[in-house]
């Protein structure tokens, strides 16, 4: 419990940190290019190489000591931050190098968002998980609110390398945790090593493994979905122009993580719940509705109270769709279970992104964002018919 509690409070450093490098990066590509299209282009570079880092990582974590392999990930997403430190600090003025060291990073993160998820478990006995994935995120979503509004007062005073330099500094809090665990070897040991071709097969286990195991893939693709379907961020801009005022787009933000943030700091209420293939339905069926309704407000108010409420059921989609993928699987899966959810758990958002996008410019905010929701209802009403509802 010690160790998970070390982890838990640096990741508080670590992630305020990480937020001032999710807010640097993109200004500054926009300063030196002019072009909002270069900053989408930079998440679409870094989702490929998170995906297969994730995924490559997550099979080396069923293989080997997963606190070496934690601090590796860890050590090199703070050398990354020091790289973009230098990069603005020596003014090379290179998009190039900006989008490579993004890249580079995003990998760095999914490989280690893999293995930490695969830790966990490690450290907490399995009534304690829910908790603890509530728990974790709190963190995140504190430090999504909190980390961009610290780097939209600062960077005007200090500029993009101090921030770089500080979210360098922070990861050494998280790096300090890890370095404090006990070792983690596999539980199931094999003296093969993660060759290429050893890696596609290990990685082929775990998808095989997610087929057959119902609870496990009926969980997975309807995370997918409902994250595909109604997470309407990508029509915020166009929604603020159309229907509120561009500048209400902060307060659309802002509801969405406050709702999360309130669902995480009452999680108490629900993380005892027993029945979690029946929480993931009710959470999605909660999302869905909520989603629907923010498509039809037509008041900044309203809107927000709707993303409020959308913002909790999507946390607590979150901590019990981790709980069933930390418990409904094998100590030597964990890995490669985590590195494929954290592809999902990314690939969705931003698959809806172009998805919302398109339709919105086609038939509009309203049709899009409700039917997208309502959708998502119907996912939920699969989710509890076809789950075996532990």
């Amino acid at each position: 419990m010690s160790e998970f509690r070390r982890l838990w409070v640096a990741g508080i450093v670590t992630a305020l940190g990480a937020q001032l490098t999710a807010v640097a990066v993109p200004l500054q590509i926009y300063a030196l290019t002019g072009s909002s299209a270069y900053v989408g282009l930079a998440g679409l570079i870094g989702f490929a190489p998170m995906a297969l880092a994730a995924l490559w990582a997550g099979a080396l974590a069923d293989m080997h000591d997963r606190r070496r392999v934690l601090l590796a990930t860890t050590t090199g997403i703070g050398a990354t931050s020091v790289l973009l430190w230098a990069q603005a600090w020596a003014d090379l003025r290179s998009t190039g190098v900006l989008l490579l060291l993004t890249g580079v990073q995003q990998a760095l993160f999914g490989a280690n968002t893999a293995v930490s998820r695969a830790v966990t478990p490690r450290l907490l006995p399995p009534e304690a998980l829910p908790a603890a994935n509530a728990l974790q995120s709190t963190v995140i979503l504190s430090a999504g609110i909190t980390g961009p509004l610290l780097a939209g007062a600062l960077i005007p005073v200090v500029g993009p390398q101090t921030l770089y330099l500080t979210d360098a500094t922070a990861v050494c809090a998280t790096l300090w945790a890890v370095w404090r665990l006990a070792a983690l070897p596999p539980t199931v040991i094999t003296t093969h090593t993660l060759r290429p071709a050893s890696a596609i097969q290990r990685i082929a286990e775990g998808l095989l493994l997610l087929t057959r195991h119902q609870l496990l893939l009926v969980v997975c693709l309807s995370d997918f979905a409902a994250l595909f379907l109604a997470l309407p961020t990508a029509l915020f801009p166009q929604l603020t122009r159309e229907a509120f005022h561009p500048s209400d787009i902060g307060v659309l933000y802002a509801a969405l993580s406050a709702g999360g943030l309130l669902a995480a700091l009452f999680s108490g209420l629900f993380t005892r719940v027993g029945r979690h293939g029946l929480a993931i339905g009710v959470s999605i069926a909660v999302w869905g509705t909520a989603v629907a309704g923010f498509g039809l407000s037509r008041s900044l108010l309203t809107a927000s109270i709707w993303l409020v409420l959308a913002g909790g059921a999507l946390l607590t989609l979150s901590v019990f769709r981790q709980t069933v993928l930390q418990t409904a699987a094998p100590d030597d899966m964990r890995g490669r279970l985590q590195g494929i959810d954290t592809v999902l758990a990314a690939g969705g958002p931003r698959l809806g992104d172009l998805a919302h996008g398109t339709a919105g410019a086609a038939f509009g905010t309203t049709w899009t964002i409700t039917g997208g929701g309502l959708l998502t209802v119907g996912v939920a009403v699969a989710v509890l018919l076809l789950s075996p509802v532990p």
